[in-house]
């Protein structure tokens, strides 16, 4: 995260921390600004991108989206020798691991399970998890668990993104990426950018439009339906 931030301030980007959206500023039938807890920072176009607070925001502007908010932990343990040399996964148990460069071993799996906006997570999803990890690898039961943290994921209905202008013009939306957000966040980024430069979508992102969840053409590629703790 400190890498793209540092990529982006070397790029003339104003990143301005501690700094919340309450509100939208309209004038002539569009929005032309955010209100924040510093001020008012008026724009001519407004990029909201905000994963897991997706829906509280775009409350404030009035706007209802097919995005439910969920919480997915990860873990780290104690530092190891060399074990893992890339990024392990498991299908069949959605489980994930790999090893920092400090020796530590980072891993995850499925999302809690219910909506939430809390940081935290529940024991049983710690309990599945970690049977994941030693189901695939055994040595991993000796091994100790340093810290956990739960991050707010912005689940979309049918499991893929949306990179779309909204009803309201002036505003657009970079939303919906599920368990792909940071992992996807360059190629989003450069198609958001297209979108926000010409006005018309990327003709990679063509098919995440935000209306077609009221016109039935899901990209539902994992073939579960409108249960977004499924995707």
């Amino acid at each position: 995260m400190w890498g793209y931030a540092r990529a982006a301030s070397d790029r003339g980007v104003d990143i301005i921390q501690n700094c919340e959206v309450t509100g939208f500023v309209r004038a002539a039938g569009r929005i032309v600004g955010v209100e924040t807890s510093r001020g008012e920072i008026r724009a001519e176009k407004i990029g909201m991108a905000v994963a897991g607070n997706t829906s509280r925001v775009a409350h404030l502007a009035g706007l209802r989206l097919p995005i439910e908010s969920h919480v997915l932990q990860a873990f780290v343990s104690e530092a190891l020798k060399p074990l893992i040399p890339g990024v392990v996964t498991f299908g069949a148990g959605h489980f994930y691991v790999s090893q920092s460069d400090k020796g530590s071993l980072v891993f995850g799996g499925d999302l809690d399970g219910y909506n939430s906006y809390a940081q935290r997570g529940n024991l049983p999803t710690v309990e599945d998890v970690c049977e994941s990890g030693v189901a695939l690898i055994p040595a991993l039961g000796r091994v100790r668990m340093l810290r956990s943290w739960g991050g707010v994921m912005d689940m979309s209905m049918d499991g893929s993104p949306i990179i779309d202008r909204t009803p309201f013009e002036g505003l657009y939306l970079n939303a919906g990426w599920c368990y792909g957000g940071f992992k996807a966040t360059p190629a989003s980024g450069w198609c958001f950018a297209h979108l926000l430069a010409r006005d018309e979508p990327h003709e990679l992102a063509r098919a995440y439009r935000l209306g077609r969840f009221a016109t039935g053409q899901l990209l539902d590629e994992k073939g579960v339906g409108a249960q977004p703790n499924l995707h």
